[in-house]
C-alpha cells in the first residue's frame, strides 16, 4: 500500500479530478444502467454498499435480484432505442400486440394515454 502525502491544494484537486475521471470511464463503459443506478442511490440517503443494495432492492420487484434484472432490461431496451429509434420499436410491440390478438381499438385507446406527441401517436396507429 503506498501512502501519499499532499502538501497544496491544486495537488489534492489534481488527484480528484484523475480519480473522478477513471470512474466516469468506467460508468461510460456501462452505460445508461450505472446511470439509473447512481440516480438512485443519491436518492436512498446512503453510501457505500448500503446505498448499492438499498438502490438494487428500491429498483425491482424482489430486493435485489429484481433490481439487477431490471438493469438488465433497461441496458437492452437503451440498446434498442439508440439502434431502431422510438418510432420503430413502439409500432413493432403494438404490431406484435395485434398479432397476438389484441383489439385495435384497446390499442388505440392505450396510445392516446402514452405520454408522447400528437405526430408520434398518429404515426403508430397509421402504422397498423
Amino acid at each position: 500500500m503506498k501512502i501519499l502525502i499532499v502538501f497544496s491544494t491544486s495537488n489534492i484537486y489534481l488527484i480528484l479530478i484523475k480519480i473522478m475521471d477513471e470512474i466516469i470511464s468506467k460508468l461510460a463503459g456501462i452505460g445508461f444502467p450505472a446511470v439509473v443506478l447512481l440516480i438512485t442511490m443519491a436518492t436512498t440517503g446512503l453510501t457505500g454498499a448500503a446505498a448499492i443494495t438499498a438502490a438494487l432492492a428500491m429498483l425491482g420487484p424482489g430486493g435485489m435480484i429484481g433490481g439487477i434484472v431490471l438493469l438488465g432490461i433497461i441496458g437492452l431496451a437503451s440498446d434498442a432505442l439508440t439502434k431502431y429509434g422510438l418510432e420503430a420499436l413502439l409500432v413493432g410491440v403494438y404490431k406484435e400486440r395485434i398479432s397476438n390478438g389484441e383489439t385495435k381499438i384497446n390499442l388505440s385507446q392505450e396510445i392516446d394515454k402514452l405520454p408522447i406527441s400528437r405526430e408520434l401517436k398518429l404515426m403508430i396507429k397509421d402504422e397498423f
